[in-house]
């Protein structure tokens, strides 16, 4: 059986993100595939402290994290799925700090010095193949992003498609609604009545984007 796992990268459990990641899930289930949700706020652990223990040459550690903490079990079962599934709000023009802190630890490792991609930068040292999603959702709208040049973000994540050999799609959801009550913070620069709209029309949208990303990748 396909395993899928989802890594939440958002300090929410029941949030944007995690609906959004959830419905990839049930994309994936309906290809009968096994899944799992992690959610990277719940754990301990650190970036990575450049020891390169996983660029040793002849060692077993080679192309292994030989940190240990709790993103350590987590690691090993990335290994061994099929389909990754990550999902991140943006804060302040990126990813959040635990998502990258898992990035560095899980591509690090994966990056080999010595052998070369077709673009001429390192290759992989992994020999399977993981197909990659990735969610974003952000308070901006799609113009804004444009012009904060977000895209970057985006492009700049590829890098999990070229080292875990596998396909890589991501998805963006704009303008998300953050609070129930918008009345009770000071949030005046954002129009509550038009995120409300676009939590009606265009967030279940988004979920149906998120639902059939995770089918085409747990295929």
């Amino acid at each position: 059986m396909k395993k899928v796992i989802a890594i939440n990268g958002s300090p929410r459990k029941s949030g944007n993100t995690t609906t959004l990641l959830q419905k990839a899930l049930e994309g994936a289930c309906s290809n009968e595939a096994q899944i799992e949700i992690i959610h990277l706020y719940d754990l301990s652990y650190k970036g990575c402290v450049s020891c390169f223990s996983c660029k040793q040459k002849n060692s077993k550690h080679l192309g292994i994290c030989t940190m240990k903490d709790e993103l350590t079990p987590i690691l090993y079962k990335i290994m061994n799925c099929n389909t990754l599934i990550l999902g991140s709000p943006i804060y302040f023009s990126d990813v959040t700090g635990e998502m990258r802190s898992f990035l560095e630890r899980l591509l690090f490792m994966n990056l080999s010095y010595e052998k070369l991609s077709s673009d001429g930068r390192g290759g992989s040292n992994f020999k399977g193949r993981i197909n990659t999603g990735f969610i974003f959702t952000m308070n901006v709208n799609q113009e804004q992003a444009t012009f904060l040049r977000y895209n970057r973000i985006f492009e700049g994540l590829q890098s999990l498609q070229r080292l875990l050999n596998g396909k890589w799609e991501y998805m963006m959801s704009y303008d998300t609604y953050q609070f129930k009550d918008y009345s009770k913070y000071a949030v005046e620069i954002f129009d509550e009545a038009k995120k409300r709209k676009v939590r009606e029309e265009q967030f279940p949208v988004d979920a149906q984007k998120a639902f059939e990303m995770g089918k085409r990748l747990s295929k």
